[in-house]
């Protein structure tokens, strides 16, 4: 009877579901979009625009910083009269850490810098607000001090006391073409507004890009936006003057736009080294203003200050939207997050500011609204400050407490398998496979979004029922990467799948049509506060990580301990469907590891040979196989190669002793010996070699390091093609504890730059100072 029960397509209290609100679809990253965002704005804002176009360039915009008159004044900042702060076009950080004002101080005085009111109560010039004397780090020192000693200092939701910063550097205004280059449209040269041709140059400088450029989604998406330009701007003429309709893509030719960028592209390769270094020295100049901010009295990185340029959208995967236009921000789009009293950073001249806010639970600088999917874009701390460290380590030890409430977690949820109602069954299945399979939870997408599914949202055809427990799953998952994976199952899930699907389901309708994303994660939180979907993935990829790691033996090598820790992220990777596309260049690396390990076969084998001329007799006690020529070392091959040797080393003395023509003849002398070594080796069959130089010893030493070398190059070649579709960085930096890595490099004597790049060394600096070999997770 209870198997009778359990397969009834007729569960209880079948109640009508409310409408769920739009969501955008889950992510990897925070998006810290405040409440006070939604707000109605009280700021008069000039709807008035500045071509931006027509803007001159940033060397000439950029202008002066702004002290706000009367923090308390009803006057919007956005609209105040500003003075000018003397003659630096932005506040430097310094005067920025020496001004500004813990907010709520009501103390006379607002425009006293607070360091100097603090020297007045007897603190040294160091001191920062809310800091004891000698806390504070030098000026730049953006670590501050060892925070995850004292975690539960930093849970309010108050993000900051006090925040100053000098805004975002906007990508300079379009260069237009030099007159000789045009597009042409059915073999007809024609002219074009520069706001058109600069459409045309996103494209045309893309060409072989055919990945993209050949793609259908993307050439439709891309001739929308570029025709609509057109009829706005009257954007295209002939050689007449007479306005041309461009009617079809086919007949646009970018030909010469597409040389004229390569042609660019190799002048800049050319450049002197003085020229480059020039170049980037104005870059840093120009950047310099923007990379800290004052947070807290404490100087801290920011990470991404640079509006995004305008081009076309490239998401992953097959997004709906690739190749549309990204339209150029303007700075009437971006909203300022500061103090009160902070100084504003003046817009570019012509402009200002969307909005200034000041929202002290937000960690966000900047923000704007992109036109492509309608997401907000955020400029954030960089990955190494304080605050991400301080979120990241919040999100882990979130995903480590889970593990004291799995069990009920999972006793629960076998129980709702069974029950009477669906909404519990839908509830109980979707925990399952979020648990078992570290699918996203997924969330109802906007018109115009990508038609991307998660566990809630999963809809009839994407799944197909094997008998006898077999789940199918195939959907596009987040950026639009395929899912696909056939799954055995518990058997009541079996048999709730079956009741899901039932008629009247048709394609189009969702498996779980009684449940959200927002009443999962309700449900889950009755458990253990903040944990939510997501953390089921975090806490199942940290787990089965530490599990593979113990399996690693202590006395194997460096090489094939990261090896063993590699194939750990690729499993993991592989759980939560981080899949990547194979590059282009792919093969040709792969190509030049296999030249690179014929070419260490080759100096092993002549090493080799080199003991057999300096000593016979260890032939006998080595055995004739030792010094074998490896199949692979074919004889032409062999000869290929040492002219290429020779030549590199030509290529090397020449570069080096250019300006020294009588030591340059000497070494090249050297060459035209080793050309003559290498023929009479190919002859004789024995090494030739300086008997100075070389001793037995010395050449054992040198085999054993090329073996080392050809160990290494075979791991990373056979590492590189197992992850050719796998992103192992994003389980690495997202949902993988930090602490793990370090632990096991502390315990298994590994270098920690062959785990994590300096990026992710960066990133996680809390949990490499954090950590000793005996933590666990």
């Amino acid at each position: 009877m209870k198997e009778e029960m359990d397969d009834c397509d007729h569960p209880k209290t079948y109640l009508p579901r409310k409408k769920r609100p739009c969501l955008e679809d889950s992510s990897d990253d925070d998006k810290p979009l405040s409440k006070h965002l939604y707000r109605k704005r009280d700021r008069n804002v000039s709807p008035n625009r500045a071509d931006s176009a027509n803007d001159e360039s940033l060397q000439t915009t950029i202008t002066k910083a702004v002290t706000c008159e009367d923090s308390d004044s009803d006057v919007p900042l956005l609209n105040r009269n500003t003075r000018s702060n003397g003659n630096r076009l932005y506040m430097p950080i310094s005067k920025m850490k020496d001004r500004i004002k813990s907010e709520g101080d009501s103390k006379e005085g607002l425009h006293v810098p607070l360091l100097e009111n603090a020297r007045k109560e007897g603190n040294t010039e160091n001191d920062a607000p809310g800091q004891s004397p000698g806390s504070q780090g030098q000026e730049g020192d953006t670590t501050g001090n060892e925070w995850w000693n004292e975690p539960d200092k930093h849970d309010g939701t108050i993000k900051w006391k006090t925040l100053e910063h000098n805004g975002v550097l906007f990508p300079p205004p379009y260069a237009p073409l030099p007159a000789d280059v045009k597009m042409k449209y059915d073999g007809i040269p024609i002219t074009l507004e520069p706001e058109v041709e600069e459409i045309a140059c996103f494209f045309g400088e893309m060409l072989d890009a055919t990945h993209y450029v050949e793609n259908p989604t993307f050439r439709k998406n891309f001739f929308e936006d570029f025709q609509k330009t057109i009829k706005r701007t009257s954007g295209a003429r002939n050689p007449q003057g007479r306005v041309l309709q461009i009617e079809t893509l086919a007949k646009c030719d970018f030909s010469s736009i597409f040389e004229y960028f390569q042609m660019r592209k190799a002048q800049r390769k050319a450049e002197p080294l003085a020229q480059r270094k020039e170049q980037k020295a104005a870059r840093d100049a120009l950047e310099e203003p923007f990379r800290l901010c004052i947070w807290d009295g404490q100087p801290q990185k920011v990470g991404n200050f640079r509006i995004e340029p305008p081009g076309l959208f490239r998401g992953r995967g097959d997004h709906p939207r690739n190749g549309k236009v990204k339209t150029r921000v303007s700075p009437e789009q971006v909203t300022l997050n500061l103090s009160k009293n902070a100084n504003v950073p003046l817009p570019p001249v012509g402009h200002q500011w969307k909005d200034i806010k000041h929202d002290r639970e937000a960690t966000w600088l900047a923000m704007w609204k992109g036109n492509v999917n309608g997401n907000y874009k955020y400029v954030m701390l960089a990955a190494n400050s304080n605050v991400r460290g301080q979120s990241d380590y919040k999100k882990f030890e979130t995903s480590r407490r889970l593990e004291q409430h799995i069990d009920r977690i999972r006793h629960d949820y076998q129980q709702g398998l069974r029950h009477e109602l669906m909404e519990i069954r839908q509830l109980a299945t979707a925990m399952y496979l979020i648990d078992k399979l570290a699918l996203r939870a997924g969330n109802e997408k906007g018109e115009g979004e990508a038609d991307t599914v998660g566990c809630c949202s999963l809809k009839y055809e994407n799944v197909t029922l094997k008998p006898p427990n077999t789940v199918v799953l195939d959907f596009l998952g987040k950026d639009s990467i395929r899912f696909y994976d056939e799954v055995g199952v518990d058997r009541q899930v079996f048999k709730n799948f079956k009741i899901f699907k039932k008629f009247p389901k048709k394609e189009g309708d969702e498996i779980f049509d009684r449940l959200t994303t927002s009443g999962l994660n309700r449900h889950l939180s009755n458990y253990m506060p903040g944990l939510t979907a997501k953390v089921f993935r975090t806490f199942n990829a940290s787990f089965i990580f530490s599990n593979l790691l113990k399996t690693i033996k202590p006395e194997a090598s460096v090489t094939e301990k990261v090896k063993a820790y590699n194939d750990a992220n690729r499993t993991v990777a592989i759980l939560c469907n981080h899949k990547r596309a194979i590059t282009a260049s792919h093969s040709a690396q792969i190509e030049k590891l296999y030249d690179r390990e014929k070419a260490i076969q080759y100096e092993l084998w002549r090493r080799k040979k080199m003991m057999l001329s300096l000593d016979p007799g260890v032939r006998e006690a080595m055995g004739d196989g030792y010094f074998e020529r490896d199949d692979c070392l074919e004889l032409d091959w062999i000869k290929e190669h040492q002219i290429s040797l020779v030549e590199e080393k030509r290529q090397k003395i020449m570069k080096k002793f250019e300006a020294d023509p009588t030591r340059l003849q000497q070494e090249l002398e050297i060459i035209k010996q080793m050309e003559l070594d290498f023929q009479e080796e190919n002859e004789t069959g024995e090494v030739q070699y300086e008997s100075k130089r070389v001793s037995m010893e010395s050449t054992k030493k040198r085999i054993d390091r090329l073996q080392k070398q050809l160990e290494a190059t075979r791991a990373q070649a056979e590492n590189k093609e197992s992850n050719k579709e796998v992103a192992l960085g994003t389980s690495k930096m997202n949902y993988i504890d930090p602490r793990l890595s370090v632990v096991f490099s502390k315990k298994f004597n590994v270098p920690i730059n062959k785990l994590f790049s300096k990026g992710l060394q960066e990133k996680f600096d809390w949990a490499i100072k954090s950590v000793d070999e005996s933590w666990e997770f």
